[in-house]
Order: structure tokens, then C-alpha cells, then sequence
């Protein structure tokens, strides 16, 4: 009964969708920066003090500088130190770290653990190792996927989906503090495809037999179990209410309540860009939902796909020209909408991508396109906060508005040196506290 009462409100929420006053693309298109100024900045009140405890006097001026945007905005890492070159790597890692601060890392159970008991943890943590020492957020990509399956995977059904389970919980909760973010369920709208059955026909069997609302459930359950702080995505490539009605509706707990924190948007656009019209709208549709968006798999090609077979699909300079043009688009959309909190590029070089396609901000030699640098000027200069020099008042307050993220504040006194940190999380006015250390200089 409370599933049919659930299914009922959220067709409600589809049909009042439907009714709601549509932005037309001009009025998208002209509203972009001023829905930025509002969704992503926010004004705070630094209370500074003293490493004795004592705040710091008014009058003095300190530093404040941005170093970190809280909206993430990320790629897959799978060629990390698997270019074709060492320099290749090289320049892959320093562009990735110039631009980026969140990655992807793959958790594809065929490959991950293809022999039983034999999980590729040694990448993942080499991998890991590097992101933190970037300050790159991580996220594990995909727990559960029915695309193919480990060659190993027991004919039974209840057995497979019992390793199914524990890999999900294995997983999530051997990296926990590490990386907290997961794609829980992959592309649950399309597990009763043939090509399923054929590519993986244990999983899809066990998937059928417990039916795919129960497996997608417990995917979550087990993953919640394992890290109850966890960020937990389901993720879709359908943007229509097929997403809607075969998997979100379903995967909610006995009260009707979610049980995913983020809605995964797929956004591959190897036939074509989408538009702002039809992007604004897939964030609209889900956005009632009442969680964030992250668009966790994007992609805008830079050359048009040879009609004859076997002829390599690679980049040309008004396939990088058109790339960039429709990828600042669509990153200004997405940036203003104020459901969005991620967005994944897929791949980020041209070398090995996915479909063969020159989909990447860099080139196969790892030298960036047009939109690699157009990219990092929006994100490390149009929407960065630029250095603030700040008068303090009474009882060492600093206040100012800048773009949601990570600040470090600095100030001289006499000899000394002082240095703090503080996150800046809301759109709303708020007041933090920051108590500031000696300031000293990293190691080389």
C-alpha cells in the first residue's frame, strides 16, 4: 500500500511538472549569471582568533584566499599512470590536477576482481594515494551493473546475488574515509535487456529472480550498513520517467523514504549536444526530488563520427571549436542550477576513450584543446573568489561573499605569521570560527 501511495505522489509530481511555467532557452540562457551570483556564493562572518584563544584586534587587515570550490568538478581517472607514455602520464596528472577536484575511480566488478578473493585494491590505492595528496575528492564507480559479470560467479542465483551483496558492502566499507561517495546502481532501467542475459547471465538471472526494485533496495541497504555517512548515487543514462517509474519509485525504504542522496544524470552526447533547453529541463524534472544532481558521466565529442567503418573518429579544429562552445554552455546551465553539485567530465584525454571517440579536454598526446583552458578560466578565474584584503571589526570579525568552498586566511603580527582554514557552505549569511596556527611553509 505505501508503494502504490508513493508511486501516486511521485506521478503527481511528473504531471505537476508538466504544468509549471517552462523557461524558454533565451530566458535560461540570460538568467545564467544571475542565478550564480545567488546559488553559488554565499556571505560569512570569520570570527578570528589568536592560537592562545584571544580574538584578533579590529583594525588589522588580513589575506583571504579561496583554494577550493565546493561544487565538484570531476572526470574519470581511469588512465591514471596507463598512458601510453611516461611523459604521457606525466602531463595527464598535471592537467588533471590544475583543473580538476574530484575523480572517479573504477570499481567495475569484472575487472576489479577477476579472480575470486582477488580484488585490485593495490590501483585503487595507488590511485587513492595520489588524489589525496591533490585534495581531490573520490568517488568509486559502479558497485552493482549487470553489463558484464565476473567469470567466477556461482551459477546459483541466490549465491551470486550473496557475492553480489558483499562485494557492495566489501567495497564501501574498505575504503571508508577514503573515498565516501559511490555509484551504488548503475543503469538499473535497462538490467532486463537481452543483451544482458547474454553478457551476464548469473547476475541478471539472480536480478530477475529477486526482481529488480528488491535488488536495487538492497544494493543500497548494504552500502548504507557498510558506511551509514556515505554519498550514496543511484545512476541512469534515461533522463524520461522510465527512470522515474522503474527505479526511483522504487528504491525507497518501508516509510516511503529515499534511500539514495544523490540522483546520478548520465549526459553522453556522442550524436549531439543537448541544448540548454533540454538540460535545464532534466534538472527541473529531477530536481523535485528534493536531493542533488550530479551529472555523473558527460560527454561532447570534438569531430563528427566517419560514416565508414573501421576509419579512426578523431579531433579536428571545428570539432574543438564546436566542443567548446556547447561544453561552456552547458557548464554555465548546469553551474546555475541550484540542484547540480557535481559534474563529470568522461574521458578526459582522447587516448583509449570510451566508443573510440575524441571526447577528452585533452588531445591522445595529452596536450589540452580549447575547452581545457576555457573550462579553467571559469572555474579557477570566472567563478573563483579573487585574494580579499579584509579590515577586521570588533572581536576580530571578517566578513565578505564569495563563491562556495575551502578559504585560508593569513595575517602578520609583528614576526609572526598566523594561518587558518574554513569552509564556506552556505548561501546564506553565517558566522564560523577559525583559530590560526604559525603559518609554515611546506616542505620541498
Amino acid at each position: 500500500m505505501k508503494q502504490t501511495i508513493l508511486t501516486m505522489v511521485i506521478a503527481l509530481m511528473i504531471s505537476a511538472a508538466g504544468t509549471a511555467r517552462e523557461l524558454t532557452e533565451g530566458q535560461i540562457l540570460s538568467q545564467l549569471d544571475t542565478r550564480i551570483e545567488r546559488y553559488r556564493k554565499g556571505e560569512v562572518v570569520a570570527k578570528l582568533y589568536q592560537p592562545d584563544g584571544k580574538p584578533l584586534a579590529a583594525n588589522m587587515t588580513v589575506k583571504i584566499s579561496m583554494v577550493r570550490h565546493k561544487f565538484l568538478f570531476g572526470c574519470n581517472i581511469f588512465k591514471y599512470q596507463r598512458c601510453q607514455t611516461a611523459e604521457h602520464n606525466q602531463l595527464y596528472e598535471k592537467h588533471y590536477a590544475d583543473l580538476l577536484n574530484y575523480a572517479t575511480l573504477p570499481f567495475y566488478w569484472w575487472n576489479y576482481t577477476k579472480e575470486q578473493g582477488r580484488p585490485a585494491d593495490d590501483r585503487t590505492e595507488a590511485i587513492a594515494k595520489w588524489c589525496l595528496a591533490q585534495n581531490i575528492t573520490m568517488k568509486g564507480h559502479p558497485l552493482a551493473w549487470n553489463y558484464v559479470e565476473p567469470k567466477w560467479l556461482p551459477a546459483d542465483p541466490a549465491a551470486a546475488m550473496q557475492e553480489q551483496l558483499k562485494r557492495i558492502e566489501r567495497c564501501v566499507g574498505k575504503f571508508k574515509g577514503t573515498i565516501d561517495i559511490w555509484d551504488v546502481v548503475n543503469e538499473a532501467t535497462h538490467y532486463d535487456r537481452p543483451f544482458c542475459l547474454q553478457r551476464a547471465p548469473k547476475l541478471t538471472q539472480a536480478i530477475k529472480e529477486m526482481g529488480i526494485g528488491e535488488y536495487v533496495r538492497q544494493a543500497f541497504q548494504a552500502a548504507r550498513k557498510a558506511n551509514p555517512n556515505a554519498i550514496l548515487v543511484i545512476n541512469d543514462y534515461r533522463t524520461d520517467p522510465a527512470f522515474i517509474d522503474k527505479v526511483l519509485s522504487k528504491l525507497v525504504d518501508d516509510k516511503g523514504k529515499a534511500l539514495y542522496d544523490v540522483i546520478g544524470i548520465q549526459s553522453h552526447m556522442h550524436g549531439g549536444y543537448w541544448g540548454a533547453k533540454k538540460t535545464w529541463d532534466v534538472c527541473e524534472r529531477y530536481a523535485k526530488f528534493g536531493v542533488p544532481i550530479h551529472f555523473t558521466e558527460t560527454t561532447v565529442v570534438s569531430g563528427t563520427k566517419p560514416e565508414e567503418k573501421g576509419v579512426p573518429w578523431k579531433t579536428n579544429s571545428q570539432g574543438e571549436h564546436t566542443q567548446n562552445k556547447h561544453v561552456t554552455e552547458f557548464y554555465r546551465v548546469l553551474f546555475s542550477h541550484p540542484s547540480v553539485e557535481a559534474i563529470t567530465w568522461w574521458d578526459f584525454s582522447d587516448q583509449n576513450a570510451w566508443q573510440g571517440a575524441p571526447a577528452g579536454m585533452l588531445r591522445a598526446d595529452m596536450q589540452p584543446k580549447r575547452v581545457y583552458y576555457t573550462l579553467r578560466n571559469l572555474i579557477k578565474r570566472t567563478w573563483w573568489t579573487p585574494l580579499q584584503s579584509v579590515v577586521l571589526g570588533p572581536g576580530g570579525t571578517a566578513r565578505f561573499r564569495g563563491f562556495l568552498g575551502d578559504y585560508r586566511v593569513m595575517v602578520t603580527i609583528g614576526r609572526q605569521r598566523l594561518v587558518g582554514t574554513f569552509p564556506m557552505e552556505k548561501r546564506s549569511k553565517h558566522t564560523v570560527e577559525v583559530k590560526l596556527e604559525e603559518y609554515k611553509p611546506p616542505k620541498r
